[in-house]
C-alpha cells in the first residue's frame, strides 16, 4: 500500500512539473489556474503602435480635393507634419505620438507610382524605426478609421496627407523647389513637383539647345523663374539665365543650362529621367555660377 501511495505522489508531482514547463511563454493553459507573468509597463516617452494595418506596400491615391497622396497597404492615409525640421529626427513624442502614429519601418515597398529610393528611416527617442518618405517621417491619424479617410489634413496647420515625394498633399509649392533624394542628393522640381534635368549635349556658352522635335516630344523646357524663387531654395540668383528656344519661348537655364523635364516622371519624387542614354541627368541644388564651365548634373 505504501509503495502505491509513493508511486502515486511521483506520478503527481511530475504531472505538475509538465504544466509548469509547457505553460513558460504561452497563454494560460486552459482548465489551469497557473498566472501568466505581465509584460513590463512601456516607458512613458514610448511611441504606441500603429493601427493593425499592412505598411508592407505603400501606393498613390487621388483625391478631388488633395489630388495625389500617400496611402498603406490598407489604404489609410499617411501624414508628414511640419514641425520636422531636424533631420533624422521626429518632433511627434508622448502625446503627440497617440494621436499620430509613427508608420513603422519594417520592410516598406512601394508601387509603381512612388520611388522607392526614396524610402528610408529613423530611430525614434525610444528605439523604434519609423518610415521615412524623401528624409520627411510618416503617420498616421487616429481619427481615420477607414480607407480614404484624411481628417488629419490642414490639422493645427502642422498635419498634411503626404504627396508622393513627402511634400504636403492639397498645399500650392513654390514655383522651384527641392527633392531630397538619398541617392542623388538635393535635386529641383519645377512647381507641380517634377524633377528638372539638363543634357549634356545642349550648349552652355553661348546657350544653344541639341533638343530637336523629336527630342521635345519627351523632354519639355522649363519655364523661368524669379530670383526670389532661387533664394528661397538657397539657389544664387545669378545662377539664373533665361533662354530663348528656337520656337521663341522662354525657358529656364541654371548655369547657362537648360532645364527640362520628362514625359516618364509621372509622380512628384519621381526621377525616370536619370542617366537616361547617359546624357540626361537631374538638376542639383549646390550650383556652382561660371557660365556652364561646372555642369550642374547629380550623378550619384
Amino acid at each position: 500500500m505504501r509503495k502505491n501511495r509513493q508511486s502515486a505522489l511521483l506520478l503527481t508531482g511530475a504531472a505538475l512539473l509538465l504544466t509548469a514547463v509547457t505553460g513558460c511563454g504561452q497563454d494560460k493553459p486552459s482548465g489551469t489556474s497557473a498566472s501568466v507573468q505581465q509584460p513590463a509597463a512601456k516607458p512613458k516617452s514610448a511611441s504606441p503602435a500603429a493601427p493593425a494595418v499592412t505598411t508592407t506596400q505603400l501606393s498613390v491615391r487621388t483625391d478631388a480635393k488633395l489630388k495625389s497622396l500617400v496611402v498603406d497597404g490598407k489604404g489609410m492615409t499617411l501624414y508628414v507634419f511640419t514641425k520636422d525640421t531636424s533631420p533624422g529626427e521626429s518632433s511627434c513624442v508622448d502625446a503627440c505620438a497617440v494621436k499620430w502614429p509613427p508608420v513603422p519601418a519594417g520592410n516598406a515597398k512601394v508601387g509603381k507610382a512612388l520611388n522607392q529610393d526614396l524610402l528610408g528611416s529613423i530611430t525614434r527617442s525610444d528605439g523604434s524605426q519609423q518610415l521615412t518618405l524623401a528624409g520627411k517621417p510618416l503617420y498616421y491619424y487616429a481619427d481615420d478609421t477607414k480607407p480614404g479617410d484624411a481628417k488629419g489634413q490642414g490639422v493645427g496647420r502642422a498635419w498634411y496627407a503626404s504627396a508622393p515625394d513627402g511634400w504636403k498633399a492639397g498645399v500650392q509649392r513654390p514655383a522651384l523647389g527641392v527633392l531630397n533624394d538619398p541617392k542623388l542628393g538635393k535635386i529641383l522640381q519645377d512647381r507641380n513637383g517634377r524633377t528638372l534635368y539638363l543634357f549634356t549635349k545642349d550648349t552652355p556658352w553661348p546657350m544653344k539647345t541639341a533638343c530637336d522635335t523629336a527630342c521635345l516630344q519627351k523632354w519639355t523646357p522649363t519655364p523661368p523663374v524669379t530670383a526670389a524663387d532661387a533664394k528661397a531654395v538657397g539657389i544664387d540668383p545669378q545662377a539664373l539665365f533665361t533662354f530663348t528656344t528656337p520656337s521663341g519661348t522662354q525657358q529656364e537655364a541654371f548655369n547657362c543650362w537648360p532645364a527640362y523635364t520628362f514625359s516618364g516622371d509621372s509622380q512628384p519624387g519621381d526621377v525616370n529621367g536619370q542617366n537616361v542614354g547617359d546624357v540626361w541627368f537631374a538638376i542639383k541644388q549646390d550650383i556652382t555660377v561660371d557660365r556652364g564651365k561646372t555642369v550642374p548634373a547629380a550623378k550619384g
